[in-house]
C-alpha cells in the first residue's frame, strides 16, 4: 500500500510538471535550407475554404471552430490540403513561404486531430503521443515531409521558434483551446503574414486571456510563463512586450506594474458547441 501511494504521488507530480512546462526551442537544422527567390508556389486555398466555413468569431473576442458541423466533403478537402502540404519540397520555398507553410500546417493538423477524436472536452484528452506520461497529441509524428517524420511539437519548437525567433509565433499557432490565441480567419500567406502576426498579437494581449488587471494585480496567460525565454526571459520583459501591443486602456493599467501576480490558461476545446 505504501508503494502504491508513493507511485500515485509520483505520477501526479510528473503529470503536473508536464502541464506546467513546455518543450525548449531546439533547432532541427535540416529545415534551414531555403530558396532565395520564388521557385515553387504553395496554394493555401483549401485551408482558406475550411476557415471560411467553420471558424466563428465570437462577441467575446474568441474565435471558435464548428467541429460538429464539418461535412464529409469539407473534411476530405482538409485532408487533401494536408496531403498537398506534405508533398511540398519545403527546402525549395523562400523563407517567407516557409513561415506561412509551417503555421498553416500546424493549425490544419491540429484541427484534423480534433476532428478525428471529436467530441472531446479538451485537446489534452487526445493522448496519442508516445510515452507513459505524454499529454495530448503534440509529440505524435503526424506528418511526412521530404522523407522526414514530424510532429506538432517539431513544427513549433524545432522549426518555427528557433528559426524565426519571433515571439509573435505563439499567437499564430493554435492549440484548439479557449485559452489559446485565436485561430485566425485567414490562412497565412507571404503577402499577409506580417499583418496577421501583428493582428494576432494585439488581439491576444488586449483580451483577458492574454493580460488582465484585477484589484491592482496583473494576471497573464500561462503562455508567458511556459515560453518566458521567447518574450525576453523575465517578468519585466514580458510586461514590456505587453506594453508594446497594449491599447490605451490596458497600457494605462500596466503603467508602473513591475511584476506578474498570477498565470491562467483555459484548456477547454475552442468549439462553438
Amino acid at each position: 500500500m505504501h508503494f502504491s501511494r508513493s507511485f500515485c504521488a509520483l505520477l501526479l507530480w510528473l503529470l503536473s510538471c508536464s502541464a506546467s512546462s513546455a518543450p525548449k526551442s531546439e533547432l532541427w537544422a535540416d529545415w534551414l535550407p531555403h530558396a532565395e527567390s520564388l521557385v515553387v508556389d504553395v496554394d493555401h486555398g483549401k485551408w482558406q475554404q475550411f476557415l471560411d466555413a467553420h471558424v466563428r468569431p465570437g462577441n467575446d473576442g474568441v474565435n471558435r471552430v464548428d467541429y460538429a458541423g464539418v461535412s464529409r466533403q469539407l473534411r476530405s478537402t482538409l485532408d487533401a490540403y494536408i496531403d498537398q502540404l506534405q508533398a511540398v519540397p519545403v527546402s525549395r520555398l523562400t523563407r517567407a513561404q516557409q513561415l506561412a507553410y509551417w503555421i498553416n500546417l500546424y493549425n490544419a493538423g491540429t484541427v484534423s486531430v480534433i476532428l478525428e477524436h471529436y467530441p472531446v472536452a479538451s485537446i489534452r484528452d487526445i493522448d496519442i503521443s508516445p510515452g507513459w506520461f505524454a499529454d495530448g497529441p503534440w509529440s505524435k509524428k503526424l506528418f511526412a515531409i521530404e522523407g522526414r517524420q514530424a510532429s506538432l511539437d517539431d513544427i513549433e519548437h524545432r522549426i518555427l521558434r528557433p528559426i524565426w525567433k519571433d515571439p509573435r509565433l505563439h499567437y499564430a499557432v493554435n492549440c484548439a483551446s479557449i485559452g489559446c490565441p485565436n485561430l485566425q480567419t485567414l490562412a497565412y500567406r507571404v503577402d499577409n503574414s506580417e499583418e496577421l502576426l501583428q493582428k494576432a498579437a494585439r488581439e491576444y494581449v488586449n483580451h483577458p486571456r492574454g493580460a488582465l488587471m484585477e484589484q491592482g494585480e496583473l494576471k497573464v496567460s500561462s503562455i508567458y510563463k511556459w515560453f518566458q525565454e521567447d518574450f525576453g526571459g523575465s517578468e519585466e520583459a514580458v510586461i514590456r512586450h505587453l506594453l508594446h501591443y497594449a491599447e490605451a486602456a490596458l497600457r494605462q493599467q500596466l503603467t508602473g506594474i513591475r511584476r506578474i501576480d498570477g498565470y491562467h490558461y483555459d484548456w477547454s476545446l475552442n468549439s462553438v458547441r
